[in-house]
């Protein structure tokens, strides 16, 4: 009995071999889709590696306090201004703010001002009135620092 027994664990021996060859046939599991929509697979997003810089200098700032602030003006109703409401009247570049107009006057002029009120006149230039703190005098700095009175 004993060699009829090796012959069937044989048997078993070569049939489990050829099975783990083989493989097992399982069901494989399928993945879940939620949407009836198709979208195309995430591909891989290279960093920019380029064969020369695309800008070739850093640009400064555009309008520095020399082109802020053009002239000033001289005329009877800019002298009203100077004499009566401690004004000064200046033509100053389209492209300014308020903020920019007082840094440079601060800056080219020393004077402190209270506000800066603005107005486009109808040939495009932008008009600038500077209302100077009540301790300094427009017509003193127009005098000595602008030469127009």
């Amino acid at each position: 009995m004993a060699p009829s027994d090796n012959k069937t664990g044989k048997n078993k021996a070569n049939a489990a071999a050829k099975a783990v060859a083989k493989g097992a046939s399982l069901h494989k599991s399928r993945k879940v889709r939620t949407s009836a929509t198709f979208h195309r697979p995430k591909t891989l997003q290279l960093s920019r590696s380029p064969k020369y810089p695309r800008v070739s200098v850093n640009h400064g700032p555009a309008l520095d306090f020399n082109k802020i602030v053009l002239y000033p003006l001289n005329t009877e109703s800019a002298m009203k201004k100077i004499e009566e409401n401690n004004t000064l009247v200046f033509i100053v570049n389209v492209k300014s703010n308020k903020r920019q107009i007082k840094q440079a006057l601060k800056k080219l002029y020393d004077v402190d001002t209270v506000k800066i009120n603005t107005l486009i006149r109808p040939d495009g230039t932008k008009k600038a009135f500077a209302r100077l703190t009540p301790d300094v005098d427009a017509l003193d700095i127009a005098a000595t620092k602008l030469a127009i009175v």
